[in-house]
């Protein structure tokens, strides 16, 4: 008996090193580079589940390391990932050949997230079109009117905001990043679902816009194993939404929908727009009213309260900067008495700013993409890859926008590279804040609008001056998903 399992463990000893040896010889046996420092099992995520550095900066690493290379190969756990040096080879996946690379690598289960399931970026196929198709038509410019004017409303509410500080002290000091996101959550509240957000109160609950998220976006085992080893975490049924989030947003759109459903009174917001859609013909049952809800929740706060957190930071440092974008302001608002939404469109110097700002510190750092069938990858180095179902794919978007093949004196920050003249000149590709091709980021435009409105309000009125508790230079923190400053950034918000 002992002799027959030992034999069988043996045998299975013998298959897990066939497995691995075939797994982790991947990319030498196609003759493309591999990055150093992958262990079994976890490839070139030990790092990572270590927190000793943020998924984000390995892939600028490895970026930076293999500047020879067209493609340099890694291992996401057992997973062979591709990482793309070239923005030709960018444009294949993203845009030219989309058909073989059109799913995000992150996979949500349907039976235990049922709602996050329904989210564009993360669904497939005709889910992903209808939900698109519908988010378009909720975003399109005429839309964006409409809901500017519950964006003002918020403007409002952070100026008072603001103003209640600056009462007892000269100089407020902050963090920007839980401030802005003060001003995202009550954007989401009021433009999305017509409520309060409670975002501004002296003391915030659990229940205020700000706060809902909690530690969802945070590396905890759970969420690495989501975030990074995909499969597996699809497989174990990991929950990635909280189940108060869940049962909230169910909540209040279903009493919302009772009440307007029962009263004449139009509202000017999202959630009235998905009703409206109803209204045309097309059946919008209350679950997809749901996801939708949540994707604009999820979607419109924390990656604009982030890349807000670094406008702010850019803006603090470079005070040249900031007193040329409010003199734009100010000439643009005096121009239509206030600020309008026709004041905001004309406001370019800050969509400069704002484009310069993403360039130098991205949200996310990278783009994953599954390869859904056969597809040879050639870069102009020579180097060719036959891509296969199930391999990902990486677009190092901080890579290529720090790159100085691409971006004279990248380090620098200088919101004259996308002035109308040399905007024209920058290689495609190499520029990927909101994504690019048909996965480009539905809610761009209604972003824009916020964080251009959040600006405005704030510079037409303050002044930005960073505190001696930001350290310089920033260094990310590996306890986010997102690329978030260790420590925060901090600054002295006074009276003009």
């Amino acid at each position: 008996m002992a002799s027959a399992f030992f034999t069988l463990l043996t045998g299975l000893l013998i298959l897990l090193c066939l497995y691995l040896y075939l797994r982790y010889s991947h990319w030498k046996r196609n003759g493309i580079p591999t990055a150093k420092g992958y262990v079994p099992i976890l490839g070139h995520l030990l790092p990572v589940m270590m927190k000793r550095m943020h998924f984000a900066e390995f892939i600028r690493k490895v970026y930076e390391e293999h500047q020879d290379y067209s493609m340099v190969g890694i291992y996401n756990g057992t997973i062979p990932s591709l990482i793309l040096r070239e923005p030709n080879l960018v444009k294949t996946v993203l845009q030219s050949n989309f058909s073989s690379f059109h799913e995000n690598t992150i996979k949500i289960n349907p039976n235990v997230d049922p709602f996050l399931a329904k989210n564009p970026f993360f669904c497939t196929g005709d889910a992903w079109l209808n939900g698109r198709k519908r988010l378009t038509y909720a975003f399109s410019n005429a839309r964006l009117k409409v809901l500017f004017a519950a964006v003002n409303g918020v403007c409002k509410k952070f100026e008072n905001f603001l103003n209640k500080q600056l009462e007892r002290k000269n100089k407020y000091e902050v963090e920007l990043k839980p401030l802005f996101l003060r001003f995202t959550g009550e954007v989401v509240a009021n433009a999305g679902l017509g409520i309060e957000g409670h975002c501004f109160e002296d003391e915030t609950t659990p229940s205020a816009f700000d706060k809902l998220t909690g530690n969802m976006l945070t590396t905890s085992l759970s969420n690495l194993i989501w975030r990074y080893l995909p499969t597996i975490g699809y497989l174990l049924k990991i929950k990635v939404l909280p189940k108060r989030l869940d049962q909230f947003f169910r909540r209040v759109v279903a009493e919302n929908l009772e009440i307007r459903r029962s009263e004449p009174i139009y509202r000017n917001d999202f959630l009235q727009l998905m009703i409206d859609m109803e209204k045309t013909g097309e059946k919008v049952d209350e679950d997809v009213i749901v996801a939708h809800a949540l994707s604009f929740f999820l979607d419109g706060t924390e990656t604009s309260s982030l890349t807000l957190n670094y406008i702010g930071y850019d803006l603090a440092v470079h005070p040249d900067v900031q007193e040329k974008l409010r003199n734009e302001v100010m000439s643009k608002i005096e121009k239509h008495g206030g600020l309008t939404y026709e004041a905001l469109k004309e406001m370019t110097y800050m969509n400069q700013v704002i484009s310069e700002s993403q360039r130098c510190h991205t949200v996310a750092g990278f783009m994953s993409k599954t390869c859904t069938e056969d597809f040879v990858l050639q870069g102009s180095d020579g180097l060719t890859y036959r891509a296969k179902p199930g391999v990902h794919i990486i677009i190092p978007a901080e890579g290529l926008q720090c790159d100085p093949k691409y971006w004279i004196d990248p380090e620098v920050f200088d919101p004259e590279r996308f002035n109308e003249e040399r905007k024209q000149t920058v290689e495609k590709m190499t520029f990927l804040p909101f994504g690019e091709g048909p996965r480009i980021c539905v809610g761009m435009r209604m972003a824009m609008l916020q964080m251009k409105a959040c600006l405005a309000n704030l510079l037409r009125n303050y002044k930005l001056e960073l505190s001696p508790r930001t350290q310089v230079p920033l260094k990310m923190s590996p306890s986010y998903l997102m690329l978030e400053v260790d420590g925060g950034i901090w600054v002295y918000i006074s009276k003009l």
